[in-house]
Protein backbone atom coordinates (compact mmCIF):
# COMPACT_ATOMS: atom_id res chain seq x y z
CA UNK A 1 0.00 0.00 0.00
CA UNK A 2 2.90 2.27 1.03
CA UNK A 3 4.71 1.65 -2.64
CA UNK A 4 0.95 2.28 -4.53
CA UNK A 5 0.86 5.63 -2.67
CA UNK A 6 4.07 6.17 -2.89
CA UNK A 7 3.76 5.67 -7.14
CA UNK A 8 0.77 7.59 -7.01
CA UNK A 9 2.41 10.36 -5.45
CA UNK A 10 5.20 10.70 -7.92
CA UNK A 11 2.23 10.07 -10.79
CA UNK A 12 0.40 13.40 -9.27
CA UNK A 13 3.45 15.24 -8.91
CA UNK A 14 4.76 14.48 -12.64
CA UNK A 15 1.33 15.43 -13.55
CA UNK A 16 1.19 18.65 -12.13
CA UNK A 17 4.88 19.78 -13.30
CA UNK A 18 3.89 18.77 -16.77
CA UNK A 19 1.07 20.99 -16.60
CA UNK A 20 2.82 23.89 -15.01
CA UNK A 21 5.91 23.44 -17.74
CA UNK A 22 3.02 23.93 -20.05
CA UNK A 23 1.11 26.85 -18.42
CA UNK A 24 4.82 28.61 -18.36
CA UNK A 25 5.38 27.80 -21.74
CA UNK A 26 2.58 29.27 -22.72
CA UNK A 27 2.52 31.88 -20.87
CA UNK A 28 5.85 32.86 -22.54
CA UNK A 29 4.61 32.55 -25.62
CA UNK A 30 2.01 34.82 -25.49
CA UNK A 31 4.36 37.26 -23.79
CA UNK A 32 6.54 37.15 -27.25
CA UNK A 33 3.73 37.67 -28.84
CA UNK A 34 2.59 40.73 -27.57
CA UNK A 35 5.97 41.76 -27.44
CA UNK A 36 6.41 42.04 -31.65
CA UNK A 37 2.75 43.00 -31.67
CA UNK A 38 3.32 45.92 -29.56
CA UNK A 39 7.47 46.49 -31.69
CA UNK A 40 5.16 46.40 -34.86
CA UNK A 41 2.42 48.53 -33.73
CA UNK A 42 5.13 51.22 -32.27
CA UNK A 43 7.12 51.16 -35.71
CA UNK A 44 3.51 52.07 -36.94
CA UNK A 45 2.55 54.61 -34.55
CA UNK A 46 6.31 56.19 -35.44
CA UNK A 47 5.89 56.00 -39.10
CA UNK A 48 2.55 57.59 -38.63
CA UNK A 49 4.37 60.82 -36.89
CA UNK A 50 7.02 60.68 -39.85
CA UNK A 51 3.88 60.96 -42.45
CA UNK A 52 2.69 63.58 -40.49
CA UNK A 53 5.51 66.14 -39.89
CA UNK A 54 5.87 65.60 -44.13
CA UNK A 55 2.52 66.06 -45.17
CA UNK A 56 0.85 68.27 -42.87
CA UNK A 57 -2.55 68.46 -41.02
CA UNK A 58 -4.11 66.06 -43.70
CA UNK A 59 -2.22 63.05 -42.52
CA UNK A 60 -3.60 63.60 -38.63
CA UNK A 61 -6.31 61.43 -39.81
CA UNK A 62 -3.72 58.59 -40.30
CA UNK A 63 -2.39 59.36 -36.73
CA UNK A 64 -5.69 59.13 -35.14
CA UNK A 65 -6.41 55.78 -36.80
CA UNK A 66 -2.55 54.80 -34.93
CA UNK A 67 -4.33 56.04 -31.76
CA UNK A 68 -7.26 53.86 -32.20
CA UNK A 69 -4.83 50.60 -32.47
CA UNK A 70 -3.45 51.64 -29.13
CA UNK A 71 -7.02 51.51 -27.75
CA UNK A 72 -8.23 48.17 -28.99
CA UNK A 73 -4.87 46.48 -28.42
CA UNK A 74 -6.20 47.50 -24.52
CA UNK A 75 -9.31 46.31 -24.33
CA UNK A 76 -8.64 43.01 -26.44
CA UNK A 77 -5.37 41.71 -24.69
CA UNK A 78 -6.73 38.49 -23.51
CA UNK A 79 -7.70 37.50 -27.46
CA UNK A 80 -3.79 37.85 -28.93
CA UNK A 81 -4.43 36.09 -32.09
CA UNK A 82 -7.52 38.36 -32.86
CA UNK A 83 -5.71 41.36 -32.31
CA UNK A 84 -2.67 40.25 -34.20
CA UNK A 85 -4.76 39.86 -37.59
CA UNK A 86 -6.76 43.03 -36.67
CA UNK A 87 -3.20 44.88 -36.26
CA UNK A 88 -1.94 43.39 -39.33
CA UNK A 89 -5.33 44.27 -40.98
CA UNK A 90 -4.93 48.20 -39.58
CA UNK A 91 -1.06 48.15 -40.30
CA UNK A 92 -2.67 47.39 -44.24
CA UNK A 93 -5.14 50.46 -43.71
CA UNK A 94 -2.58 52.42 -42.13
CA UNK A 95 -0.65 52.14 -45.07
CA UNK A 96 -3.07 52.91 -47.24
CA UNK A 97 -3.89 56.34 -45.91
CA UNK A 98 -0.06 57.44 -46.03
CA UNK A 99 -0.31 56.58 -50.15
CA UNK A 100 -3.84 58.58 -49.76
CA UNK A 101 -2.25 61.02 -47.50
CA UNK A 102 0.69 61.07 -50.46
CA UNK A 103 -2.15 61.59 -52.96
CA UNK A 104 -4.14 64.24 -51.36
CA UNK A 105 -0.64 65.84 -50.64
CA UNK A 106 -0.40 66.07 -54.11
CA UNK A 107 -3.43 67.22 -54.78
CA UNK A 108 -2.97 69.87 -52.16
CA UNK A 109 0.03 71.17 -53.99
CA UNK A 110 -1.68 71.22 -57.01
CA UNK A 111 -4.66 73.36 -55.84
CA UNK A 112 -1.43 75.91 -54.37
CA UNK A 113 -0.19 76.39 -57.99
CA UNK A 114 -3.84 76.59 -59.37
CA UNK A 115 -4.47 79.29 -56.26
CA UNK A 116 -1.03 81.04 -57.23
CA UNK A 117 -2.31 80.70 -61.30
CA UNK A 118 -5.86 81.90 -59.72
CA UNK A 119 -4.13 84.51 -58.31
CA UNK A 120 -1.67 85.89 -61.39
CA UNK A 121 -5.30 86.45 -63.10
CA UNK A 122 -6.81 88.40 -60.31
CA UNK A 123 -3.66 90.75 -60.33
CA UNK A 124 -4.07 90.59 -64.40
CA UNK A 125 -7.37 91.82 -64.47
CA UNK A 126 -6.16 94.44 -61.81
CA UNK A 127 -3.89 95.73 -63.85
CA UNK A 128 -6.35 95.82 -67.07
CA UNK A 129 -8.88 97.66 -64.81
CA UNK A 130 -6.03 100.31 -64.34
CA UNK A 131 -5.84 100.36 -67.69
CA UNK A 132 -9.76 101.15 -68.41
CA UNK A 133 -9.19 103.79 -65.55
CA UNK A 134 -6.46 105.83 -67.85
CA UNK A 135 -8.61 104.97 -70.90
CA UNK A 136 -11.04 107.17 -69.46
CA UNK A 137 -9.25 109.39 -68.06
CA UNK A 138 -7.70 110.05 -71.52
CA UNK A 139 -10.90 109.97 -73.02
CA UNK A 140 -11.40 112.71 -70.83
CA UNK A 141 -8.72 114.73 -72.78
CA UNK A 142 -10.75 114.02 -75.98
CA UNK A 143 -13.29 116.57 -76.95
CA UNK A 144 -14.74 115.32 -80.29
CA UNK A 145 -15.84 116.47 -83.42
CA UNK A 146 -19.08 117.93 -81.08
CA UNK A 147 -17.29 120.19 -79.00
CA UNK A 148 -16.50 123.18 -80.97
CA UNK A 149 -15.04 125.18 -77.81
CA UNK A 150 -11.08 124.94 -77.17
CA UNK A 151 -11.13 126.05 -73.74
CA UNK A 152 -7.35 125.98 -73.72
CA UNK A 153 -6.65 127.97 -76.82
CA UNK A 154 -8.01 130.83 -74.84
CA UNK A 155 -5.03 130.62 -72.38
CA UNK A 156 -2.96 132.35 -74.65
CA UNK A 157 -2.34 135.13 -72.25
CA UNK A 158 -1.09 132.91 -69.70
CA UNK A 159 12.19 109.13 -97.82
CA UNK A 160 12.92 105.91 -98.43
CA UNK A 161 14.63 102.89 -95.72
CA UNK A 162 14.82 104.27 -92.15
CA UNK A 163 18.76 104.76 -91.39
CA UNK A 164 20.37 103.89 -87.84
CA UNK A 165 21.97 107.47 -87.30
CA UNK A 166 18.56 108.89 -87.24
CA UNK A 167 18.39 110.60 -83.90
CA UNK A 168 14.77 109.84 -83.76
CA UNK A 169 14.92 105.93 -83.49
CA UNK A 170 14.17 106.24 -80.03
CA UNK A 171 10.48 106.66 -81.04
CA UNK A 172 9.71 103.19 -80.82
CA UNK A 173 7.04 102.96 -78.45
CA UNK A 174 7.36 99.36 -77.33
CA UNK A 175 10.69 101.26 -75.56
CA UNK A 176 8.72 103.30 -73.63
CA UNK A 177 8.97 102.55 -69.54
CA UNK A 178 5.27 103.27 -68.50
CA UNK A 179 3.35 101.73 -71.86
CA UNK A 180 1.07 100.23 -69.06
CA UNK A 181 -0.66 103.44 -69.27
CA UNK A 182 -0.86 103.54 -72.89
CA UNK A 183 -4.13 103.35 -74.50
CA UNK A 184 -5.22 101.39 -77.80
CA UNK A 185 -7.64 102.84 -79.54
CA UNK A 186 -11.19 101.49 -80.46
CA UNK A 187 -11.67 100.18 -84.02
CA UNK A 188 -14.94 102.59 -84.57
CA UNK A 189 -12.45 105.25 -83.42
CA UNK A 190 -11.19 105.70 -86.46
CA UNK A 191 -14.69 106.37 -88.07
CA UNK A 192 -14.72 109.48 -85.54
CA UNK A 193 -12.93 112.81 -85.56
CA UNK A 194 -11.51 113.31 -82.14
CA UNK A 195 -8.99 116.44 -79.93
CA UNK A 196 -5.98 114.52 -78.67
CA UNK A 197 -3.95 115.94 -76.11
CA UNK A 198 0.25 115.18 -75.02
CA UNK A 199 1.93 117.28 -72.17
CA UNK A 200 5.16 116.58 -70.68
CA UNK A 201 7.53 119.72 -69.05
CA UNK A 202 6.67 122.91 -70.86
CA UNK A 203 4.54 121.76 -73.74
CA UNK A 204 1.21 121.13 -73.79
CA UNK A 205 0.04 119.93 -77.59
CA UNK A 206 -3.62 119.76 -78.90
CA UNK A 207 -4.19 117.51 -82.26
CA UNK A 208 -7.21 116.04 -83.84
CA UNK A 209 -6.78 112.81 -86.34
CA UNK A 210 -7.95 114.86 -89.28
CA UNK A 211 -5.25 114.91 -91.58
CA UNK A 212 -3.00 113.99 -88.20
CA UNK A 213 -2.59 117.56 -87.40
CA UNK A 214 -1.63 119.49 -84.76
CA UNK A 215 -3.22 122.35 -83.65
CA UNK A 216 -2.02 123.99 -80.61
CA UNK A 217 1.56 124.18 -79.22
CA UNK A 218 1.72 125.79 -75.84
CA UNK A 219 5.55 126.92 -74.96
CA UNK A 220 6.83 129.41 -72.38
CA UNK A 221 8.30 132.61 -72.87
CA UNK A 222 11.59 134.63 -71.57
CA UNK A 223 9.41 135.33 -68.62
CA UNK A 224 7.48 132.29 -68.22
CA UNK A 225 4.39 133.75 -69.95
CA UNK A 226 2.88 130.36 -71.91
CA UNK A 227 1.52 131.04 -75.47
CA UNK A 228 0.04 129.36 -78.27
CA UNK A 229 3.06 129.16 -81.00
CA UNK A 230 0.96 127.75 -84.11
CA UNK A 231 -1.83 128.96 -86.09
CA UNK A 232 -5.12 127.00 -86.19
CA UNK A 233 -8.69 126.68 -85.34
CA UNK A 234 -10.97 126.81 -82.08
CA UNK A 235 -12.90 123.66 -83.41
CA UNK A 236 -11.97 120.75 -84.65
CA UNK A 237 -14.76 120.59 -87.03
CA UNK A 238 -13.40 123.50 -88.86
CA UNK A 239 -10.27 121.97 -89.98
CA UNK A 240 -12.65 119.70 -92.10
CA UNK A 241 -13.25 123.02 -94.27
CA UNK A 242 -9.32 124.30 -94.27
CA UNK A 243 -8.12 125.32 -97.36
CA UNK A 244 -4.39 125.97 -96.11
CA UNK A 245 -3.25 122.89 -94.27
CA UNK A 246 -3.00 124.09 -90.72
CA UNK A 247 -1.00 121.85 -88.91
CA UNK A 248 -1.51 118.68 -91.20
CA UNK A 249 0.18 115.43 -92.61
CA UNK A 250 0.33 116.31 -96.32
CA UNK A 251 0.95 113.39 -98.86
CA UNK A 252 0.65 111.11 -100.88
CA UNK A 253 3.06 113.45 -102.52
CA UNK A 254 3.56 116.81 -100.68
CA UNK A 255 4.42 120.00 -103.04
CA UNK A 256 3.79 119.97 -106.81
CA UNK A 257 3.65 117.83 -109.14
CA UNK A 258 3.59 119.60 -112.57
CA UNK A 259 0.75 119.05 -114.94
CA UNK A 260 -0.84 116.43 -112.56
CA UNK A 261 1.03 113.38 -114.12
CA UNK A 262 3.97 111.42 -113.75
CA UNK A 263 5.46 108.38 -115.62
CA UNK A 264 6.27 104.78 -113.62
CA UNK A 265 7.72 101.75 -114.78
CA UNK A 266 6.58 102.95 -118.48
CA UNK A 267 3.26 103.81 -117.31
CA UNK A 268 1.79 106.87 -117.50
CA UNK A 269 -0.28 108.09 -114.35
CA UNK A 270 -2.49 111.03 -114.01
CA UNK A 271 -2.93 112.66 -110.61
CA UNK A 272 -5.91 114.78 -109.48
CA UNK A 273 -5.68 118.44 -110.59
CA UNK A 274 -6.08 121.09 -107.21
CA UNK A 275 -3.81 123.81 -107.83
CA UNK A 276 -4.65 125.09 -111.62
CA UNK A 277 -3.39 122.05 -114.00
CA UNK A 278 -1.00 120.79 -111.45
CA UNK A 279 -1.09 118.53 -108.26
CA UNK A 280 -0.48 120.01 -104.69
CA UNK A 281 -0.03 117.77 -101.53
CA UNK A 282 -1.64 114.93 -102.98
CA UNK A 283 -4.59 115.68 -105.04
CA UNK A 284 -7.86 117.35 -103.93
CA UNK A 285 -8.28 114.26 -100.87
CA UNK A 286 -4.87 113.96 -99.75
CA UNK A 287 -3.94 112.91 -96.79
CA UNK A 288 -5.00 116.04 -94.78
CA UNK A 289 -8.61 115.33 -95.82
CA UNK A 290 -9.14 112.07 -94.24
CA UNK A 291 -9.80 110.69 -90.62
CA UNK A 292 -6.58 108.87 -89.32
CA UNK A 293 -6.82 105.97 -87.04
CA UNK A 294 -5.63 106.33 -83.36
CA UNK A 295 -3.35 103.70 -82.92
CA UNK A 296 -1.92 104.61 -79.55
CA UNK A 297 -2.41 107.49 -77.18
CA UNK A 298 -0.54 108.13 -74.31
CA UNK A 299 -1.15 111.67 -72.67
CA UNK A 300 1.55 111.84 -70.47
CA UNK A 301 4.07 110.26 -67.90
CA UNK A 302 7.84 109.60 -69.37
CA UNK A 303 7.38 109.53 -73.01
CA UNK A 304 3.87 111.00 -74.16
CA UNK A 305 2.94 109.71 -77.74
CA UNK A 306 0.36 109.44 -80.39
CA UNK A 307 0.37 107.09 -83.30
CA UNK A 308 -1.83 107.49 -86.22
CA UNK A 309 -2.93 105.18 -89.08
CA UNK A 310 -4.08 105.71 -92.83
CA UNK A 311 -4.14 103.26 -95.61
CA UNK A 312 -4.64 104.90 -98.90
CA UNK A 313 -6.13 102.56 -101.03
CA UNK A 314 -4.98 101.58 -104.55
CA UNK A 315 -5.80 104.48 -107.25
CA UNK A 316 -6.11 107.40 -104.52
CA UNK A 317 -6.00 110.34 -106.14
CA UNK A 318 -4.68 108.46 -108.93
CA UNK A 319 -1.49 107.15 -107.21
CA UNK A 320 -0.60 103.52 -107.43
CA UNK A 321 -0.45 101.10 -104.97
CA UNK A 322 -1.71 100.79 -101.78
CA UNK A 323 0.27 102.24 -98.94
CA UNK A 324 0.09 102.02 -94.99
CA UNK A 325 0.97 105.11 -93.45
CA UNK A 326 1.79 106.14 -89.45
CA UNK A 327 2.71 109.20 -88.57
CA UNK A 328 3.83 109.50 -84.53
CA UNK A 329 4.50 112.51 -82.60
CA UNK A 330 6.26 112.24 -79.29
CA UNK A 331 7.58 114.08 -76.41
CA UNK A 332 10.73 112.50 -75.92
CA UNK A 333 13.72 114.49 -73.80
CA UNK A 334 12.88 117.59 -72.01
CA UNK A 335 11.16 120.41 -74.94
CA UNK A 336 11.43 118.08 -77.55
CA UNK A 337 8.85 116.98 -79.96
CA UNK A 338 9.69 114.18 -82.46
CA UNK A 339 7.31 113.19 -85.80
CA UNK A 340 8.55 110.45 -87.11
CA UNK A 341 6.67 109.39 -90.70
CA UNK A 342 6.57 106.24 -92.02
CA UNK A 343 5.00 104.44 -95.08
CA UNK A 344 5.08 101.14 -96.36
CA UNK A 345 3.83 99.77 -100.16
CA UNK A 346 2.36 97.14 -100.33
CA UNK A 347 2.22 95.37 -103.65
CA UNK A 348 3.27 98.19 -106.21
CA UNK A 349 5.93 100.96 -106.93
CA UNK A 350 4.63 104.63 -105.94
CA UNK A 351 6.02 107.99 -104.90
CA UNK A 352 5.98 109.20 -101.62
CA UNK A 353 6.61 112.23 -100.12
CA UNK A 354 5.51 113.26 -96.62
CA UNK A 355 5.21 116.79 -94.96
CA UNK A 356 4.15 118.02 -91.82
CA UNK A 357 2.72 121.61 -92.17
CA UNK A 358 2.46 123.42 -89.34
CA UNK A 359 2.16 127.47 -89.93
CA UNK A 360 5.09 128.55 -86.63
CA UNK A 361 4.81 131.59 -85.14
CA UNK A 362 7.13 132.23 -82.00
CA UNK A 363 5.54 135.42 -80.98
CA UNK A 364 2.37 133.78 -80.36
CA UNK A 365 -0.16 132.50 -82.87
CA UNK A 366 -2.13 135.79 -82.35
CA UNK A 367 1.01 138.17 -82.10
CA UNK A 368 0.99 139.46 -85.62
CA UNK A 369 3.53 138.77 -88.86
CA UNK A 370 7.03 136.67 -88.31
CA UNK A 371 9.26 139.30 -90.85
CA UNK A 372 11.20 140.25 -87.23
CA UNK A 373 12.09 136.58 -86.34
CA UNK A 374 15.67 135.11 -87.87
CA UNK A 375 16.33 132.26 -89.10
CA UNK A 376 18.92 129.94 -90.39
CA UNK A 377 18.78 127.32 -93.33
CA UNK A 378 21.67 125.16 -93.71
CA UNK A 379 20.77 124.95 -97.11
CA UNK A 380 23.36 125.81 -99.78
CA UNK A 381 21.36 125.58 -102.95
CA UNK A 382 18.08 125.75 -103.80
CA UNK A 383 15.87 124.67 -106.69
CA UNK A 384 14.37 127.62 -108.83
CA UNK A 385 11.01 127.46 -110.21
CA UNK A 386 8.08 129.10 -113.05
CA UNK A 387 5.53 131.14 -112.76
CA UNK A 388 3.85 127.64 -111.21
CA UNK A 389 5.77 127.44 -108.59
CA UNK A 390 6.87 124.35 -110.55
CA UNK A 391 11.19 123.68 -109.95
CA UNK A 392 12.46 124.62 -113.42
CA UNK A 393 15.09 121.15 -112.75
CA UNK A 394 17.77 123.69 -112.18
CA UNK A 395 19.86 123.39 -109.11
CA UNK A 396 20.91 127.16 -107.80
CA UNK A 397 23.43 128.26 -104.93
CA UNK A 398 21.92 130.79 -102.45
CA UNK A 399 24.71 132.88 -102.20
CA UNK A 400 24.15 136.27 -103.43
CA UNK A 401 20.13 136.17 -103.71
CA UNK A 402 17.61 136.74 -101.36
CA UNK A 403 17.30 133.51 -100.24
CA UNK A 404 20.89 132.99 -98.55
CA UNK A 405 20.32 132.54 -95.13
CA UNK A 406 23.18 130.23 -94.28
CA UNK A 407 23.66 132.90 -91.10
CA UNK A 408 21.43 133.49 -88.50
CA UNK A 409 18.95 137.05 -90.25
CA UNK A 410 15.80 138.66 -89.66
CA UNK A 411 13.37 137.32 -92.37
CA UNK A 412 12.30 140.60 -93.71
CA UNK A 413 15.92 141.82 -94.65
CA UNK A 414 15.99 139.51 -97.37
CA UNK A 415 12.11 139.80 -98.30
CA UNK A 416 12.51 143.03 -100.58
CA UNK A 417 12.22 141.55 -103.81
CA UNK A 418 9.61 139.04 -102.97
CA UNK A 419 6.47 140.30 -103.01
CA UNK A 420 4.80 137.27 -101.50
CA UNK A 421 7.49 136.19 -99.63
CA UNK A 422 9.05 132.90 -99.64
CA UNK A 423 7.73 129.72 -101.01
CA UNK A 424 10.88 127.86 -102.16
CA UNK A 425 12.74 124.33 -101.87
CA UNK A 426 16.24 124.34 -100.39
CA UNK A 427 18.44 121.87 -100.95
CA UNK A 428 19.99 121.00 -97.42
CA UNK A 429 23.52 120.43 -96.76
CA UNK A 430 24.70 117.28 -95.35
CA UNK A 431 23.31 113.70 -96.35
CA UNK A 432 20.43 112.69 -96.92
CA UNK A 433 18.96 110.05 -94.86
CA UNK A 434 20.86 110.98 -91.73
CA UNK A 435 19.63 113.39 -89.43
CA UNK A 436 21.13 116.87 -89.27
CA UNK A 437 20.27 120.71 -87.94
CA UNK A 438 18.70 122.70 -90.27
CA UNK A 439 16.23 125.15 -89.46
CA UNK A 440 17.39 127.37 -86.56
CA UNK A 441 14.46 130.06 -85.63
CA UNK A 442 14.51 132.75 -83.17
CA UNK A 443 12.04 135.68 -81.58
CA UNK A 444 14.01 137.72 -80.14
CA UNK A 445 11.26 139.97 -78.26
CA UNK A 446 9.60 136.21 -76.71
CA UNK A 447 13.09 135.04 -76.24
CA UNK A 448 11.80 131.64 -77.63
CA UNK A 449 13.82 129.38 -80.14
CA UNK A 450 13.01 126.61 -82.43
CA UNK A 451 15.75 124.15 -83.67
CA UNK A 452 14.57 121.81 -86.70
CA UNK A 453 16.50 118.16 -87.15
CA UNK A 454 15.86 116.31 -90.37
CA UNK A 455 16.69 113.49 -92.66
CA UNK A 456 15.32 114.27 -95.57
CA UNK A 457 16.91 116.09 -98.48
CA UNK A 458 14.82 119.31 -98.76
CA UNK A 459 13.38 122.06 -97.33
CA UNK A 460 10.08 124.44 -98.51
CA UNK A 461 10.48 127.32 -96.60
CA UNK A 462 7.16 128.89 -97.07
CA UNK A 463 6.21 132.56 -95.07
CA UNK A 464 2.62 132.35 -95.59
CA UNK A 465 1.94 134.98 -98.05
CA UNK A 466 -1.55 133.87 -99.24
CA UNK A 467 -2.86 133.80 -95.81
CA UNK A 468 -5.95 136.38 -95.97
CA UNK A 469 -8.86 136.94 -93.50
CA UNK A 470 -8.48 133.43 -92.53
CA UNK A 471 -11.18 132.93 -89.08
CA UNK A 472 -7.98 131.53 -86.27
CA UNK A 473 -8.18 130.40 -82.87
CA UNK A 474 -9.79 133.37 -80.77
CA UNK A 475 -11.34 135.17 -83.49
CA UNK A 476 -7.78 136.05 -84.47
CA UNK A 477 -7.93 136.92 -88.10
CA UNK A 478 -5.26 135.89 -89.94
CA UNK A 479 -3.58 137.86 -92.36
CA UNK A 480 -0.18 137.44 -94.93
CA UNK A 481 2.81 136.59 -92.72
CA UNK A 482 1.07 135.59 -90.03
CA UNK A 483 3.01 132.20 -89.75
CA UNK A 484 5.85 130.41 -91.35
CA UNK A 485 6.25 126.59 -92.26
CA UNK A 486 9.11 124.49 -92.57
CA UNK A 487 8.18 121.15 -94.46
CA UNK A 488 11.28 118.77 -94.66
CA UNK A 489 10.55 116.93 -97.71
CA UNK A 490 12.27 115.29 -101.48
CA UNK A 491 12.20 117.85 -103.85
CA UNK A 492 9.02 118.77 -105.59
CA UNK A 493 8.39 117.54 -108.86
CA UNK A 494 10.81 114.87 -108.39
CA UNK A 495 8.70 112.50 -110.30
CA UNK A 496 9.02 114.26 -113.77
CA UNK A 497 13.05 115.45 -112.79
CA UNK A 498 15.15 112.24 -112.92
CA UNK A 499 18.35 114.38 -111.41
CA UNK A 500 16.41 114.93 -108.41
CA UNK A 501 15.97 112.34 -105.33
CA UNK A 502 13.96 109.77 -106.45
CA UNK A 503 10.66 109.82 -103.94
CA UNK A 504 10.21 106.20 -105.58
CA UNK A 505 9.15 103.24 -102.67
CA UNK A 506 9.44 99.48 -104.28
CA UNK A 507 6.79 97.50 -102.26
CA UNK A 508 7.59 95.85 -98.92
CA UNK A 509 10.16 98.95 -98.35
CA UNK A 510 9.75 101.27 -96.17
CA UNK A 511 9.82 105.07 -96.63
CA UNK A 512 10.55 107.15 -93.14
CA UNK A 513 10.78 110.92 -92.65
CA UNK A 514 11.70 111.82 -88.90
CA UNK A 515 11.77 115.44 -87.71
CA UNK A 516 12.87 116.67 -84.22
CA UNK A 517 11.61 119.84 -82.73
CA UNK A 518 13.82 121.45 -80.10
CA UNK A 519 11.86 124.57 -77.90
CA UNK A 520 14.39 126.86 -76.00
CA UNK A 521 14.52 130.29 -74.54
CA UNK A 522 17.18 131.91 -76.11
CA UNK A 523 19.67 134.23 -73.45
Amino acid sequence: MARVSLLLCMVILVTLGVLVSLSFAHDTEVTSKHEKSSQKETEVVHKSKHEDEKGGEKVNDDHNAGSDVDKKDKKKEHDVHKKDDEHEKKEHDVHKNDDEHEKKEHDVHKKGDQHEKKEHKIHKKGDHEKDGDKKKSVDHHKNGSGNDDDDDDDDDDDESDSDDDDESDSDDDDDDDDDKDEVDADDNEKDNIGLYELKKGNITIKLTNWGASIMSLHFPDKNGKTGDIVLGYDSVKSYKTDKVYFGATVGRVANRIGKAQFKLDGKEYKTTANDGKNTLHGGKKGFSDVVWGVKKHKYDGKKPHIVFTYTSPDGDQGFPGEVNVTVTYKLDKENELSVVMEAKPKDKATPINLAHHTYWNLGGHNSGDILSEEIQILGSNYTPVDGELIPTGEISSVKGTSYDFLQLRSIKDNMKDLKTGYDINYCLDGKSNKMRKVVELVDKKSGRKLELSGNQPGLQFYTGGMLKDIKGKNRTSYQAFAGLCLETQSYPNSVNIPKFPSQIVEPEKTYKHTMLFKFSVAS
